[in-house]
């Protein structure tokens, strides 16, 4: 089977519960928008502004969207979102350099594309909730496969290639696993970060809802490569690796970013990983900013590169704190 070939098309419009579920969001977001005075935290200028509004958050958090709603979009179906669900203000950019994916695996291709089309729908909500006149463009998106790509230097950061090697997302099952993997755990590390951002409480319900998608991802993900990491250690490994480059990259001081790897438990029985938690049972948060410095490969300050080539748009775009 080629590369370019795949058994599941472009993501479609879900079933009558999900469409319920996301217009009933979308209809609590807009009322908070509506009682307070449609978004009235932007009546200050964004370039004026010290500390991050609802607004400068949201649309943060749909430029982390635009990439893996995209990266999934193409994977599954070969097509990045289309110009409708991409404009607005800032500086607009295409995703490039992604393919889909040869999936011999059913159950993995009919996940991979659940995910597709929920990235796709909180795009979507995030948009129609901030209305036409508040919300970023996509901007400039890096999905690429060659040795100068995002994800080559992410897994070059982690060890798993050399200078001169790429990463391929796009040339096995494996691959496209690991690839989601760099993504979609920093996606629930980031809703968790603007979590005490939030103070509207329809936001706060519908954020909260669409961390508990990411986290279900996440999940699912880990437990894929957990599984096929049975008999395929290298998979288990390069998760381990992955984790120890996100933690290199964000900054923080402890290291809590985790792979997939098992440990024992006093009888010497495998306990999975497949939720990476402190000792307490929490899951960790990035700031936007921490954020950033995965996405942009860089552990200092920066406003681009990585997989947003042009920097993402919005207020939050730096990796700095101030």
């Amino acid at each position: 089977m080629s590369q370019t070939e795949t058994l599941i098309e472009t993501p479609e419009a879900r079933g009558p519960q999900r469409a319920d579920r996301r217009a009933f969001f979308a209809t609590a977001f807009g009322a908070a928008a509506v009682g307070a005075g449609a978004l009235a935290l932007t009546t200050q200028p964004a370039a004026a502004q010290t500390v991050a509004t609802e607004l400068d958050v949201l649309n943060f958090i749909l430029n982390v969207e635009y990439l893996q709603a995209n990266f999934f979009s193409v994977a599954t179906g070969g097509a990045v979102l289309a110009a409708d669900d991409i404009s607005g203000s800032g500086t607009a950019g295409v995703a490039t350099g992604a393919r889909a994916v040869s999936f011999g695996d059913a159950a993995l291709a009919s996940i991979a594309k659940e995910m597709a089309a929920d990235g796709l729908a909180h795009v979507r909500f995030l948009r129609s909730s901030l209305t036409t006149s508040y919300a970023v463009a996509q901007p400039a998106i890096d999905l690429g496969s060659a040795a100068a790509n995002a994800f080559s230097g992410l897994a070059r950061a982690a060890a798993m290639i050399g200078n001169a090697q790429s990463f391929d997302p796009y040339a096995s099952e494996d691959n496209f696993l690991l690839a989601a993997f760099m993504l979609k755990d920093v996606s629930v590390t980031a809703y968790g970060g603007i979590m005490g951002l939030i103070t509207t409480s329809a936001y706060v319900e519908a954020v909260g809802g669409m961390m508990a998608v990411e986290a279900h991802h996440a999940a699912a993900l880990r437990a894929l490569l957990y599984r096929r990491g049975l008999s395929t250690p290298s998979l288990i490994d390069a998760t381990e690796a992955i984790s120890g480059a996100r933690d290199t990259l964000d900054g923080a001081t402890t290291d809590l970013d985790q792979g997939v790897r098992p440990t024992a438990s006093a009888s010497g029985d495998a306990i999975a990983n497949v939720a990476p938690l402190n000792a307490n049972g929490l899951a960790i948060s990035r700031t936007p900013q921490q954020v950033l410095n995965v996405l942009y490969l860089n552990s200092g300050t920066a406003t681009s590169g990585g997989f947003f080539t042009a920097g993402v748009n919005g207020t939050i775009k730096s990796t700095a704190t101030s």
